[in-house]
């Protein structure tokens, strides 16, 4: 078992269609490799048995990549960490049963993580050259992917509480599907990140729904975009085509004061100013913009991941891996995965 200085946690990440691996010694990134998969586009989503066997063709080599290019070999890890829920149960499979067979060829304990846990934490991942600073507990993180819209209170990297959270569909899944109607493509997020910023985001105004407390909901904005164009498009049949820039400013206006609306109402009620962002939709430009204002205005200490973080990728699941290790918090070999968040 190695010394407590030169800890290398092997991270891999096979949740849903990205297949990636990432090696980190004592807390620092050497690599994070991650491998995408186009096939899904021309599906218009992903298609959970394509994904699976993709990541049968991608897992070896990538985790291959990582050793390679963190300049180790095999035998030097001190434990592999994996995501081992929620996600798709085929894609898991894959990430779940190659990181117990390398385990146990290696003789190295194994950690499971949590993905949306993995996402979170991406906020700790230092890098050698970087200048890196980190949330001090406790923090709150606005969660957003399209597949969650959670406001989580972050006391400890083992201990969040998930205060608020969609009611129906995720920021993504809302932004995904409005870009599907206006036949933009998938995924819908870059597509709609870029057009908005040409457009006039109050060109438009859709419906915010008023749920109580910390909660979300972005079905009504979904309903409200698709009947506001179909009415347009009666008009004139080339709506979109003519007004396709205002309209993905003014939906991502809309998604982004319904978000930040409810995260400064559970900073002020909690009064806590370390305020970080997560997952696929923090890679959206007008979302990041409202944390740089909201910064100022409010006083926060914000932190905003790199794009390479904002996505699923390995690297995250090894930070995890690593706080774990230190605490000798190891997972055993029959530990199955699970597609769904345990309560």
């Amino acid at each position: 078992m190695n010394d407590k200085h030169n800890i290398y946690i092997l991270g891999i990440e096979s949740s849903c269609d990205d297949t990636s691996a990432a090696v980190i010694r004592d807390g620092y990134l050497l690599s994070n490799v991650t491998s995408s998969q186009a096939v899904h586009e021309a599906y218009g989503g992903v298609v959970p048995e394509l994904a699976s066997r993709a990541h049968q063709q991608n897992i070896v080599p990538v985790v291959d990549q990582a050793l390679k290019q963190a300049g180790i070999d095999a035998s030097q890890l001190s434990a592999i960490a994996f995501t081992r829920g929620p996600g798709l149960m085929g894609s898991l499979l894959v990430g779940v049963s190659f990181a117990k067979g390398l385990a146990a060829s290696l003789g190295i304990p194994m950690i499971d993580v949590n993905h949306l846990h993995g996402h979170v934490l991406a906020h700790f991942i230092r890098t050698e050259d970087g200048e890196e600073t980190v949330p001090e507990y406790p923090f709150l993180c606005l969660l957003v992917s399209g597949g969650n819209s959670q406001i989580v209170l972050v006391k400890s990297y083992k201990d969040m509480e998930i205060i608020g959270q969609t009611i129906d569909d995720a920021a993504g899944e809302a932004i995904d599907k409005c870009s599907k109607v206006m036949g933009l493509g998938y995924p819908g997020g870059p597509i709609i990140d870029r057009l908005a910023r040409k457009g006039n985001p109050d060109a438009y105004t859709f419906a915010k729904p008023q749920i109580k407390g910390y909660d979300y909901s972005f079905s009504g904005l979904k309903t409200s975009f698709l009947y506001s164009l179909r009415d347009w498009l009666k008009d004139d049949p080339d709506f979109i085509a003519h007004h396709q820039e205002d309209l993905a400013a003014s939906l991502e206006k809309t998604i982004v004061d319904i978000l930040m609306k409810k995260l400064y109402k559970a900073s002020k009620d909690l009064k806590i100013k370390q305020i970080a962002v997560a997952g696929g939709v923090s890679a959206n430009t007008g979302l990041r913009e409202a944390f740089q204002q909201y910064a100022k205005r409010y006083g926060w200490k914000i932190f905003i991941p790199k794009f390479s973080y904002t996505t699923d990728n390995a690297a995250m699941i090894a930070i995890n891996g690593y706080f774990k290790y230190l605490e000798k918090d190891f997972c055993p070999m029959e530990a199955p995965a699970y597609s769904r968040v345990e309560v």
